[in-house]
Parts: structure tokens; C-alpha cells; sequence
């Protein structure tokens, strides 16, 4: 291959190479996928609370069900076709973060689960973590 190329060669290459988005199409998806989401974490808020939990713990008990939610839909293999249409609609809440921390260690699942799986989830889990160090952040 040519690596000097023209400025046309250079535009003709790339016009073959990508396809247009339809912008129209997809940030509406994005903006109701992420907008389902955020409706599933208020319907498990006033859940939680109606059961009984207090504010602080309601909160905290929607953020972990969002989060095993979307480690088991990347775990089945659902979350990506799911992401396929919706776009960056599952990207922005909680459940990108989960999905973020379990896909790749699903990818290191043939090394076994222990040196694979659990240390490539410790791994993102301590990269994403504040640092002991900044006491503003930690307890």
C-alpha cells in the first residue's frame, strides 16, 4: 500500500471505508435506551423504598442491582446486542461501568477463573476505585 497519498486518494479511501450514520436514527435510540434505564433505577428506588429501606440504603441497593444486572446481561452475551441499538444509551448510566468491569474479564475466563476472571475484575475494580491516599475520597 502507498502511504503517500493524495488529499482525493486520501477522501476516496475514507468515503469507502466508513458508513454515514443516520444521526437522526441514532441519538434518539441512545436518549430512550438511556432514558429506560434510568426509569428501571426509579422504579427499583421506589421499590426499595416502599419495602421498607431508607433513602441512603435504597440508593445504594439500586446502584448494586443496576450493576449485577449488566454484569449478567455481559455475561450472557445480551448487554452487546442490546448496545448494538441502543447506542450510547447504555454507555453513560451505572450499567456502562458494570459492563466496562465485566467484559473484559469475561475475555480472560479461559486462563480460569481464579488468575482469570478474579483478577482481571480486581484489576478494573482497582483502577476505578479512589485512591486510599486522598483522604477527601475515602473514610
Amino acid at each position: 500500500m502507498d502511504i503517500n497519498l493524495s488529499r482525493a486518494q486520501y477522501s476516496e479511501m475514507y468515503k469507502e471505508a466508513s458508513h454515514g450514520t443516520k444521526w437522526w436514527v441514532t441519538i434518539p435510540k441512545a436518549f430512550l435506551f438511556g432514558g429506560l434505564i434510568c426509569v428501571i433505577g426509579q422504579s427499583l428506588m421506589d421499590m426499595y423504598l416502599y419495602l421498607g429501606l431508607s433513602k441512603d440504603n435504597a440508593s445504594m441497593s439500586v446502584s448494586i442491582t443496576l450493576i449485577f444486572l449488566s454484569a449478567l446481561l455481559t455475561g450472557l452475551g445480551w448487554y452487546d446486542r442490546i448496545a448494538k441499538h441502543a447506542g450510547a444509551g447504555t454507555l453513560v448510566p451505572i450499567t456502562g461501568f458494570a459492563n466496562s468491569v465485566a467484559a473484559p474479564a469475561l475475555e480472560f475466563k479461559t486462563e480460569g477463573y481464579i488468575l482469570g476472571l478474579g483478577a482481571k475484575i480486581f484489576i478494573c475494580l482497582l483502577y476505578t476505585s479512589p485512591s486510599p491516599r486522598d483522604r477527601s475520597l475515602s473514610r
